[in-house]
C-alpha cells in the first residue's frame, strides 16, 4: 500500500486548506485512515481518524476546526482544516491500517498505523 499525501501550502491565520490522501494498493474502503502532524523538534501529533465505517476522532488541538473524510471511489482521505493557526504549522502525514480502530484511544497512536504517506507542509503565517 503506498499513500500519497497533497494539498499543503502556506496559507494567512484564519484560512481554510485541505490536504488529500490518495492511497494506491489493497482494498482502500477496508481502510481505516489517519492524520498525523509533526512539527520541528515536536513528537508526531495525532490529528484525526476515521475507520471504514465513517467512525471519525478528532484530536483536542483541532476539534471543531478540521474534519476528516474519506471517498472510497477515489480512493482518498481527506483533512478539511478551517481557522488555521500559526500553531497548525507542521508536516501532515496520512496513515492507514487495513483493521479497524477501537475506541479505546488506540487511533492517537502512530504504532497503531501500517502504512505511512510521505508528507505535505502546511505553513500558517500570522
Amino acid at each position: 500500500v503506498q499513500l500519497q499525501a497533497s494539498g499543503g501550502g502556506l496559507v494567512q491565520a484564519g484560512d481554510s486548506l485541505t490536504v488529500a490522501c490518495v492511497a494506491s494498493g489493497g482494498t482502500f474502503s477496508r481502510y481505516a485512515m489517519a492524520w498525523f502532524r509533526q512539527a520541528p523538534g515536536k513528537e508526531r501529533q495525532f490529528v484525526a481518524a476515521i475507520n471504514r465505517n465513517h467512525r471519525s476522532w478528532s484530536g483536542d488541538s483541532v476539534k471543531g476546526r478540521f474534519t476528516i473524510s474519506r471517498d472510497n471511489a477515489k480512493k482518498t482521505a481527506y483533512l478539511q482544516m478551517s481557522n488555521l493557526r500559526p500553531e497548525d504549522t507542521a508536516v501532515y502525514y496520512c496513515a492507514a491500517r487495513d483493521t479497524i480502530l477501537s475506541d479505546n484511544r488506540e487511533y492517537t497512536l502512530p504504532s497503531a498505523y501500517y502504512y505511512w504517506g510521505q508528507g505535505t507542509q502546511v505553513t500558517v503565517s500570522s
